[in-house]
């Protein structure tokens, strides 16, 4: 059996694996877990250098990756790839390794010594999505080697080479070949693993339908889990926000890698003093993209991953125009839309009924909707039922911690959007999921609390 990258660009047949069979996947399990043993017995110090190697072979390799990716899941080229965040998490995640990792000391008398430990949960499973395929591998795998576990990679199937990629740069820097493995593994497959307890912790980022999946497989083994899954992420724009910079920063935010980003801008609500100007400005901005192949350097949005992602929003969006809503965009000005290759779209005159104001979208399409007060904006951002980021706009600190303090979400922006500080705990809840990866925190997450209560004689 194999998996097949079909690139959204034409078409074509980009990759095919051959994925392990249960055998296989089995043998490299048992690989895995002998060697995590040695791997988490080298210096902390060591283990961090080889990762951020195997860091640096990554970018050496960005000019093959960035038309790779451009034929895997349609980015275009003139964004430059992935290696600018990807470098950023990584080095952050080594920064703080010492400290995260530490032990915390209680007592160290004549009498006892105790302390807690942070240990390994030994094999690692992360599974990764397409979307930013690099980026959020990369959140859990360097934190993950760092801590001492040894990783199991397994990449979607559309974006196939990014695995194999990490794998060969990670073996070059020196990081012993079974410590970090790339597979490629069925659905079916997967779920037997974690049913089997083949992993100390899985870290999934997909689907809400994925997640369930990972839940059910995981029943009754006690395996820790990491969920980020779906988003439906709102904007609030507030009446002494800066209009060009809100309008800029949230359009791009709902239209960058033509929508398909996980904390992408899905929503946006105006106050309605500002609502008309706000959308006129969303709209000259959109006006001015460039839809076409990936590969040409003036193309601003590219094709979608593939064929039913574009006809997903294709159907939300007619679905609210029938209910409705307006489209502001004018379909002549995108003649390119087509197959996966979707034109952006603006909707006003929405609301909460219809699908693309509830459903995920992850396309480029974004509802606005004009909001009475901050109370209305709270109750419209929570009537959702994803919970992964909110964009607050406007120029009072403390007023946009009080709403963020009342909105149900993970993250809670202030003037951007749409960005990942390795700094923060990257969380969410509801529909979203549960955990939390990169900070501190994702160095709790990928070990287990172990504690010494030493009696000295």
């Amino acid at each position: 059996m194999t998996i097949t990258c079909i690139s959204p660009i034409d078409g074509s047949i980009y990759a095919t694996r051959p994925v392990l069979n249960e055998f296989e996947a089995a043998e490299a399990v048992a690989k895995g877990k002998a060697a995590q043993v040695a791997w988490a017995a080298r210096p902390l110090r060591e283990r961090i250098d080889l990762v951020l190697k195997g860091v640096a072979n990554v970018g050496a390799m960005n000019d093959e990756i960035v038309p790779e990716l451009a034929w895997q899941m349609g980015r275009p080229i003139r964004y430059g790839g992935e290696f600018g965040g990807f470098d950023e998490r990584a080095r952050h995640m080594a920064g703080i390794a010492e400290a995260a990792l530490a032990d915390i000391a209680l007592e160290d008398s004549d009498s006892f010594r105790r302390m807690i430990k942070r240990v390994p949960h030994g094999l690692i499973l992360v599974v990764a999505p397409w979307n930013y395929p690099y980026m959020t591998a990369i959140n859990t795998v360097a934190p993950a080697l760092i801590a001492g576990n040894a990783v199991m990679l397994k990449h979607a199937s559309q974006t196939p080479l990014v695995g194999e990629r990490m794998a060969q740069a990670f073996r070059a820097a020196g990081v012993p070949e079974d410590v970090f493995q790339n597979v490629f593994l069925t659905h079916q497959t997967t779920s037997a693993l974690i049913a089997d307890r083949a992993f100390g912790f899985v870290n999934f980022t997909g689907s809400v339908g994925g997640g369930r999946a990972m839940e059910a497989a995981a029943k009754g083994t006690f395996t820790g889990l990491g969920l980020e899954l779906g988003g439906k992420d709102p904007g609030y724009v507030m009446e002494d926000a800066d209009l060009d910079a809100a309008a800029a920063t949230l359009i791009d935010g709902a239209m960058f890698n033509s929508g398909q980003c996980c904390c992408g801008i899905e929503r946006i609500y105006v106050t309605e003093r500002h609502f008309d100007a706000f959308v006129a400005k969303a709209v000259k901005i959109v006006e001015g993209y460039t839809l076409g192949n990936p590969l040409d350097p003036e193309t601003t949005l590219g094709p979608m991953a593939q064929v039913r992602f574009a006809d997903a929003v294709r159907s939300q969006t007619a679905d609210a125009v029938a209910a409705g809503a307006k489209a502001l965009i004018d379909p002549a000005l995108f003649p390119q839309d087509s197959g996966a290759y979707l034109m952006p779209q603006i909707l006003v005159d929405v609301d909460h009924s219809m699908r693309v104001m509830r459903e995920e979208s992850f396309g480029p399409v974004v509802g606005i909707m004009p909001v009475q007060d901050d109370a209305h904006a709270i109750r419209l951002m929570n009537d959702s039922d994803y919970g992964l980021t909110a964009s607050l706009w406007t120029k009072d600190t403390a007023r946009a911690e009080a709403i963020g303090d009342s909105i149900e979400t993970g993250t809670v922006f202030m003037n951007r959007a749409d960005y990942l500080d390795p700094g923060l705990c990257w969380t969410g809840c509801k529909d979203t999921g549960r955990g939390g990866g990169l900070s501190v925190i994702g160095y709790h997450n990928l070990t287990r609390p172990k504690s010494y209560h030493l009696k000295k004689a």
